[in-house]
């Protein structure tokens, strides 16, 4: 091969390589984004905002119902989460499955129910084995009463009733 014909072989492998990986780096974006995106569909959000803005980690670190901050917040799987302090925000981020609520925000109660998506009052919750449960509780109901009053199948029901909705 002459040295001229050498040089445009490299260029064009040069280009190829590029190219592929350029295409590999959309595909990869593409995949996440859906994924992401996907996920976000099954979460109780106002305007993409997890909790009605209320602190994930305050259930907790204080075990009270605290307002986050929305120049302390931070994004994952399709939500954003507020905190009420920076370093409620990197407890979260190192490890955010363990502080998001059960049923993506919804009601446990009504998930537990029939499987239906019912908003909740953030102020209305419960920690059972260090996973945050939210509850309904406006008019005179409170669905946290209801479930204390079962909480153990309601709770089997839900799981199951949640695998059903997202999968």
């Amino acid at each position: 091969m002459s040295g001229k014909s050498k040089a445009n072989f490299d260029k064009i492998n040069f280009m190829k390589n590029v190219f592929l990986s350029v295409l590999l780096i959309f595909a990869w974006g593409g995949a996440f984004s859906q994924s992401v995106a996907s996920g976000s569909q099954y979460h109780n959000l106002d305007n993409g905002v997890a909790i009605k803005g209320y602190d994930p980690v305050a259930y907790f670190s204080v075990n009270k119902a605290q307002k986050g901050k929305k120049d302390i917040s931070f994004p994952w799987h399709g939500a954003t989460y507020y905190f009420s302090s920076s370093a409620d925000r990197e407890t979260f981020r190192s490890s955010p499955e363990k502080y998001e609520p059960q049923y993506g925000g919804w009601c446990a109660y009504a998930m537990g129910h029939d499987g239906s998506k019912v908003e909740i009052d953030p102020e209305t919750f419960k920690i059972v084995n260090g996973k945050l449960f939210l509850f309904y509780n406006r008019f005179f109901t409170n669905t946290l009463k209801s479930w204390n009053q079962d909480e153990t199948n309601l709770h089997n029901r839900a799981d199951a009733n949640w695998q059903k909705l997202i999968h």
